[in-house]
């Protein structure tokens, strides 16, 4: 037998209990059929030789939004201002270029704007009026929960018309004179969406490759795209189509799993013997649910947003937060809603993804599950709690006895930890999107970005997992400290277990796709893994990324 590729490197960290450390694999089509002894003596079509650099799985990012920040690497990037006088410079600047090219109903997008660059101010209303005139704006927040918008915006949505009532789930902000700011929370954002909604399928591809080329500089080989086909966090009824014919056309250079939000469900009927012989579930058309796909695009849980964001301040909290004096934030639904809503996606097949930020969403998301595991038995893909931002000792007890899977993200802590820790106030601060107390209680911690919240260098979000580093320098949540090799698994191992993939990827064993990440070092034993490289990343073991071929 003729081998596919053989791949070399001083250390081969496969994560696997039976045979932890290689130093050859071997692959046939995309798959691993064996290590060092196991191939010894076959030959290969190639071979890829790391000299001393370090191979282990793939790395899998289990929370990112990969189209919305595809679509948004063309925007003005306010996360670089500091002080609104540099932001109102680069909206004008974005202005001119837009007149430049003669287009006067071209929208002025930005992304990334967060409060904390300018103390704590948003822009004024006035001051982007007389900026951008007739000219819709459109400025994402850096948690994705809110928007800046001008007048012009605001007349297209209606905001400004005698009568206008805030949607579900989400506020127009308004001054004490019941003036809009231009701040637009939550799902109010998806009044500016429908403006702009749906992005043409071309677009999102275009997005896509944009966005998954970079995951592959990363390291990344696989994803979990947390939100599609629906509300305010989707981008076309068919967003799904992108994915495939960027997948089809080669444009998509990780692997995607696919979380339809709750809003793209639609009541289902079948059997009466069907969706726990209760008459109707929810789901997509023809019953596809869960797991449906390939090795490159596949459907993973249903997406439920609970409540908003905790920089700004709309999670749902049991306390105040500090400095906001009767602001507990808000659920973007009725409790009863949500439980509808879940209980019949879950009984058609589809594991849940609840959005809880706030203890208060938390408590929710605990009461949903533990009622659809009592009712509909638990399913073999764990349930998932996205964020699980603020979570109390006793939330973390109750998730351990559900055998539920969270998604907190280390690499927030640096960037954002100051932000977070001033919110909920040193007694709550120890609660803040933790690591130790989740992997003691037996629950799966998986490792995400939460892209473009923060950014996708998954190497400086595991070492915020083992420091706890603020941008200040300051630790937040000392106990809540990681070992190295926690982190790297993750990302990897319990990454997988989380998005139901375990059985093809997540650590290296015969029959497993050959996904790997090439790290310049060991992450387990290097002084800081932030500061490696990545050296090469495969995909089914086709290079994806090499950074040998562009140093030399």
């Amino acid at each position: 037998m003729k081998l596919d590729l053989v791949v070399r490197a001083a250390r081969i960290l496969t994560l696997d209990p039976e045979r932890p450390v290689a130093t050859a694999l071997g692959v046939l089509g995309d798959r691993i059929v064996g290590f060092d002894e196991e191939i010894a003596g076959l030959e290969a079509l190639r071979t890829e030789d790391f000299g001393d650099a370090t191979v282990t799985p793939g790395l899998i990012d289990a929370h990112c939004h990969t189209a919305w920040w595809g679509l948004g690497l063309a925007a003005i990037d306010l996360a670089a201002a500091r002080g609104l006088d540099e932001l109102y410079a680069m909206i004008a600047a974005e202005v001119a270029r837009l007149d430049a090219l003669g287009d006067a109903d071209a929208w002025v997008h930005g992304t990334g704007f967060n409060q904390s660059h300018h103390d704590g101010a948003f822009p004024d209303i006035a001051r982007l009026d007389e900026l951008t005139g007739n000219r819709p704006l459109y400025l994402r927040h850096t948690s994705g929960h809110a928007s800046i918008t001008n007048s012009a915006t605001l007349r297209l949505v209606g905001a400004l018309d005698p009568g206008f009532a805030d949607p579900v789930g989400g506020v127009v902000v308004r001054d004490a004179a019941g003036r809009p700011t231009g701040l637009v929370e939550e799902a109010a954002q998806g009044l500016v969406q429908a403006l702009l909604l749906p992005y043409s399928t071309a677009r999102l591809v275009d997005a896509l490759e944009a966005a998954t080329s970079r995951y592959a500089a990363q390291g990344i080989t696989s994803f979990t795209e947390a939100g599609v086909g629906g509300g305010w966090i989707g981008h076309s009824p068919i967003e799904v189509a992108a994915y495939q014919a960027a997948a089809e056309s080669g444009r998509l250079h990780a692997r995607a799993q696919l979380m339809p939000a709750i809003d793209a469900l639609r009541p289902l009927a079948g059997h009466a013997a069907d969706f726990a012989r209760e008459g109707a579930g929810a789901g997509l058309d023809l019953g596809i649910r869960f797991g449906f796909g390939d090795e490159l695009v596949r459907f993973g849980h249903v997406k439920v947003f609970l409540d908003g964001s905790l920089l700004g301040a709309t999670a749902a909290v049991t306390e105040d937060y500090c400095g906001h004096e009767h602001n507990t934030g808000y659920l973007l639904d009725e409790p009863a809603v949500y439980r509808e809503r879940a209980l019949a996606a879950y009984r058609s097949g589809w594991p849940l993804a609840l959005h809880a930020i706030g203890d208060a969403a938390i408590d929710l998301a605990l009461d949903v599950i533990e009622e659809a595991q009592e009712r509909y038995g638990a399913r073999a893909v764990p349930c998932r709690i996205e964020h699980f931002g603020i979570a109390r000792p006793d939330q973390v007890e109750r998730a351990a006895r559900l055998s539920i899977a969270v998604t907190p993200q280390a690499g927030f802590i640096g960037p954002l930890g100051d932000q977070m820790a001033a919110r909920v106030g040193a007694e709550r601060e120890s609660w803040l999107y933790r690591g130790r107390s989740i992997i003691d209680a037996g629950i799966l911690l998986a490792g995400s970005s939460d892209l473009p919240v923060a950014d996708n260098d998954l190497r400086r979000g595991m070492q915020a997992a083992v420091d706890r580093r603020t941008d200040s320098g300051a630790v937040l949540g000392a106990a809540e400290a990681i070992t190295p090799e926690e982190a790297l698994r993750t990302h990897t191992e319990w990454a997988a277990r989380a998005t139901g993939q375990i059985a093809d990827k997540g650590t290296l064993e015969r029959g497993k796709l050959a996904d790997l990440t090439v790290f310049s070092a060991s992450p387990l034993t290097a002084p800081r893994i932030d500061e490696l490289e990545i050296v090469a990343t495969m995909l089914g073991g086709a290079l994806s990324h090499d950074a040998r071929s562009a140093a030399s």
